[in-house]
């Protein structure tokens, strides 16, 4: 098995195994990578870069869980926690009522209070407020514990979600499947079989979704490997995901901040690295305010296809924990001056990348 037997198949539009995928990521030059994952980014895509315009709502941080790459959780009545009311939350989006956004992103704490319904609630009410907005709520980890705390299936209770309003799930809550890992980073959270289950679930029920992992931590190579193939035999079996993003762990403000966090070169060959492997996902996304606005622009070159949104000063997950981006906000302009950059055409789509305009 040789690299350049496996570069020019995949320029055939072939499949890697797990063993040639090992191969190439320990071996190929980052100069190879680049130029396979974009060629495989334009069979998808060809020169388009997409956006949307959203924001984000966190109804809380407060959280059960006590993850060890987190830096956003907070306990009930510790400095910097916060829990704001469904009162709270519609007048967040009634201040971005006529903002343009397509998408609404909810993500949050698993708050030891909030149920099934409170949320349910929440997704009516906002509704209501921008009817033609696209609500796409909450981890699988989130889901997971409000559906069954509510003694419901996972069918009924995203069926229940499903009517209030919401129309796709955004991915988190994945980290790395492999058990051994999760066990060490996050306990408490469901496993991966229950993250996938749901997913698959969801996508029977006609909710697309997104899928991530965090990666740069204690996890290993083969790790990510086998995080990837998972996805990708689910999409086969499904094809309900929109989109993959790999999250590069921050370090800051938490308990694994002693490991540091992963090199720009690392970033690249992970971005390229998922793009070859997920050939039945549409998109990968550089999520630009985790990787800053610099290497997102450089991401374009290593076969991603998406940089996520406006987001408007919305959301406190990375930059809690230590990301560039202290204030993350995008201007249209400055999307498409870092598109163009790279030789690609900004395309403004919705949720589901139906394109705008």
């Amino acid at each position: 098995m040789r690299i350049e037997d496996i570069a020019s198949r995949l320029r055939s539009g072939g499949r890697l195994n797990r063993a040639e995928a090992a191969l190439l990521w320990r071996e190929a030059p980052l100069w190879l990578l680049g130029e396979l994952a974009t060629a495989a980014k334009a069979r998808h895509s060809g020169d388009k870069v997409f956006f949307n315009r959203n924001f984000h709502v966190e109804p809380t941080n407060i959280c059960l869980f006590e993850c060890k790459f987190c830096s956003y959780r907070r306990a009930k009545g510790e400095p910097g926690a916060w829990d704001y009311s469904t009162e709270e939350i519609l007048r967040q989006v009634e201040a971005r009522r006529r903002s343009g956004a397509t998408e609404v992103h909810i993500v949050g704490g698993v708050h030891p209070e909030r149920d099934l319904w409170h949320y349910i609630d929440m997704i009516r009410r906002i509704k209501e407020i921008m009817p033609e907005v696209c609500v796409k709520a909450f981890t699988a980890v989130e889901l997971d514990y409000m559906i069954r705390r509510a003694g419901l299936s996972v069918e009924e209770g995203l069926r229940q979600l499903k009517q209030a309003g919401m129309e796709s799930i955004p991915g988190g809550g994945a980290e790395i499947f492999d058990e051994d890992i999760r066990r060490q980073i996050c306990p408490q959270k469901c496993s991966a079989e229950a993250w996938l289950a749901l997913h698959e679930a969801a996508h029977g029920m006609g909710i697309d979704s997104n899928a991530t992992m965090l990666y740069g931590h204690i996890e290993s190579l083969g790790h990510r490997i086998d995080h990837l193939f998972r996805l990708r035999e689910l999409q086969d079996r499904t094809g309900g995901f929109n989109a993959f993003i790999p999250l590069k762990f921050r370090a800051a403000h938490n308990a694994l901040q002693e490991l540091g966090e992963t090199s720009v070169v690392d970033d690249m060959r992970t971005l390229a690295m998922s793009r070859l492997i997920l050939d039945n996902v549409p998109h990968i996304k550089a999520y630009w305010v985790m990787y800053g606005k610099e290497s997102a622009e450089l991401a374009l070159s290593f076969g991603a296809d998406d940089i996520d949104g406006t987001i408007e000063d919305s959301t406190k997950i990375y930059s809690m924990a230590g990301a560039e981006e202290q204030r993350p906000s995008l201007t249209l302009p400055e999307i498409e001056r870092m598109c163009a950059s790279a030789g690609y055409r900004a395309v403004e789509r919705d949720t589901h990348y139906n394109e705008i305009g």
